[in-house]
């Protein structure tokens, strides 16, 4: 499901240029705006999900009153040296132009829930919280720079780049450092044979790493850590495993083709399977069968 922003604003005095240019990645959209300005433009924006607004460009004065509410007094901030804003799901923020005529901004919203998977036990959801208006930080307004470029490229590059640079704006804004790696402990008994059952049960078919997780009654992160633990090797490498056990037996049954073994065990063809079974038994499968029939 692709994510959409969910903005409400009341605004007046703004009229946009050549219309808006948007990316969308991994849980991000990015949105390029060039606005006309006219002296009493102004309004209230506020969003149901969290976002980054970057000021690119501003000619005029570069001077706007901005406040968190329309009862406050608020400050004039400068556009050409506190080009930055973050703000928090559901906070309003007004504005008043006072000298400005034209902006060019870029707008960055993002999901939580996406960040929250993309980034696992580094992700800390305390500064998500923190509204940071009005600041300067010149590595994150260069990676804006970047994704505004991609935004306008008429020919974008592939989306790994633009996912890339946002992901990594965000990261930066946040301070997101990587977690200390820690020792993680074994699976308890029970659940090591409850999840090597359940794979070996199900080994030829996908087996996705939210099912054993649920199983142990752990998050997937800790799953799979524990499990490398217990077994020395990653679930996925234990499915496979099972795989190969699983198309062993069926070679030893001389009436069964390669092509039909590699189906029945859940590989794309025979050559994904020949190719496979040699890298984890040393030989092909079809010279392990004439050792074993001989």
């Amino acid at each position: 499901m692709t994510f959409q922003p969910r903005m409400h604003n009341k605004i007046s005095g703004f009229n946009v240029v050549g219309g808006l240019q948007r990316r969308q990645w991994n849980g991000i959209v990015a949105d390029l705006w060039e606005v006309e300005c006219a002296p009493d433009a102004g309004g209230f924006y506020v969003g149901e999900d969290p976002r980054v607004f970057i000021m690119l460009e501003a000619r005029g004065g570069g001077n706007c009153n901005l406040k968190v509410s329309p009862q406050e007094r608020g400050v004039v901030q400068n556009y050409h040296s506190q080009a930055i804003s973050y703000v928090p799901a559901g906070m309003e923020l007004w504005a008043e132009v006072i000298d400005l005529s034209f902006v060019r901004h870029l707008d960055l919203h993002f999901d939580i829930e996406v960040l929250q998977r993309r980034l696992m036990e580094d992700f800390d959801a305390r500064p998500i919280e923190t509204p940071r208006l009005m600041f300067e930080d010149p590595r994150i307004m260069a990676l804006a720079q970047l994704i505004a470029a991609e935004c306008a490229n008429p020919q974008p590059l592939h989306d790994l780049y633009g996912d890339g640079l946002s992901l990594g704006l965000i990261i930066d804004l946040m301070k997101v450092n990587r977690a200390e790696p820690r020792k993680r402990s074994q699976l308890a008994n029970w659940q090591l044979r409850r999840a090597v059952d359940y794979v070996e049960e199900n080994c030829l078919r996908s087996i996705r790493l939210e099912e054993l997780a649920s199983l142990t009654g752990l998050s997937q992160s800790h799953f799979s850590h524990a499990f490398k633990a217990s077994t020395g090797i990653a679930p996925h490498q234990w499915q496979m495993k099972a795989r190969l056990e699983r198309a062993k037996e069926l070679l030893l049954k001389p009436q069964a083709t390669l092509t039909t073994i590699a189906a029945e065990t859940g590989f794309a063809d025979q050559a994904h399977f020949t190719r496979v079974f040699r890298k984890a038994v040393g030989i092909t499968p079809a010279r392990w069968r004439k050792m074993k029939l001989g």
